[in-house]
């Protein structure tokens, strides 16, 4: 049997070509900069009067949107509890079903809206006035409901979106971005967040070791391999193989590190000297080793070791006193790197 002639053919897809790709591609990250450029000179006397609101703030900081906005949010709520103000994200609609409940007067809302004019703000910023929260409008139309009807405005408008159509966020989801992550940085700064703050909110993962551990963590304070001054060569090669770290402190009076031995040092001696019998640790020893203080960050050893070309590093009290040792091979297992 014959096909009906009339039966529909699929079309034929426009060839894409590699140039065309590319071409629209680098179209994309030009607009997108240009998008994140324009906010450099709206950053101004309002935005840091945000910047106080929510270093001042007695509550949380509440991060609402819908759609892509909502996803723009969900980060910048991330960031900012993240960098020390106890945020979270509020999703528009679910605010209209009962989490509205979540609010207190001492809460910081921020309404990210490219239109700023959506049903559900128009719902929820009555709300939010009768509930006595400060609203921030992180708005792409200065004139619309609610950059009118918060009490403050940070403008996130855009020129032109990155796609063809104008329809999908692109370059408005960007500068939106930019600007919450300026936001919240300044804010840190105000703080004067340091290192320590962060990686108490980051104990966990990649992020976390480097961070929170300290050097102290990976040391066998049990095993400090440890030679006097006078101590023979066969001794100081025993005691390096007996502690397993590939070298040993010179400890003096009082238990005071005067020197180092690595097991590098042990064959350079002996090719300088084949009577090992008469050599002793003094002739061996570096007598400045490098040493870090207890409560040493790991990744923190790691920079020192590479700055000085070593593999080891003499953890010490206030005394001098060797409290433990840390190789360069404990720093990697533990994903200090």
């Amino acid at each position: 049997m014959q096909k009906n002639s009339t039966t529909a053919q699929a079309p034929t897809p426009q060839l894409y070509s590699a140039d065309k790709c590319i071409e629209d591609a680098r179209r994309v990250v030009r607009i997108e900069a240009a998008a994140v450029a324009a906010l450099e000179s709206r950053i101004g006397a309002t935005f840091t009067a945000v910047v106080d609101l929510l270093y001042n703030c007695t509550g949380r900081v509440v991060v609402t949107g819908i759609g892509k906005s909502g996803i723009i949010g969900k980060k910048i709520a991330a960031t900012l509890s993240s960098t020390g103000t106890p945020a979270f994200f509020l999703h528009a609609t679910e605010g209209l079903h009962g989490d509205l409940g979540m609010l207190r007067s001492e809460d910081v809302v921020i309404c990210i809206s490219k239109s700023g004019s959506n049903s559900e703000f128009d719902f929820l910023v009555p709300q939010f006035r009768r509930l006595g929260v400060t609203i921030v409008a992180f708005a792409g139309n200065l004139k619309s409901n609610l950059a009118q009807n918060s009490d403050f405005v940070i403008d996130i408008s855009v020129e032109e979106e990155a796609c063809p159509l104008d329809l999908a966020p692109t370059a408005s989801s960007t500068a939106t971005l930019a600007m919450g992550d300026a936001l919240a940085i300044a804010v840190l700064g105000k703080r004067q967040f340091s290192v320590e703050d962060f990686a108490a909110r980051h104990p966990g993962g990649a992020l976390g070791r480097r961070l929170f551990l300290r050097a102290d963590d990976l040391v066998d304070k049990t095993r400090i391999p440890m030679v006097v001054p006078d101590a023979s060569f066969d001794h100081v090669l025993a005691e390096i193989s007996k502690k397993r770290y590939g070298a040993t402190c010179v400890i003096g009076d009082g238990g005071k590190i005067i020197g180092f031995i690595t097991d590098g040092d042990l064959r350079r001696i002996l090719r300088k000297n084949s009577d090992h019998l008469s050599i002793q640790a003094r002739d061996i020893m570096t007598s400045t080793p490098r040493t870090i203080a207890p409560g040493t960050m790991a990744v923190k050893a790691l920079e020192i070791m590479e700055e000085f070309s070593i593999t080891h590093l003499v953890i010490v009290d206030d005394k001098q006193i060797p409290q433990g040792l840390v190789h360069i091979h404990d720093l990697i297992k533990a994903g200090i790197s």
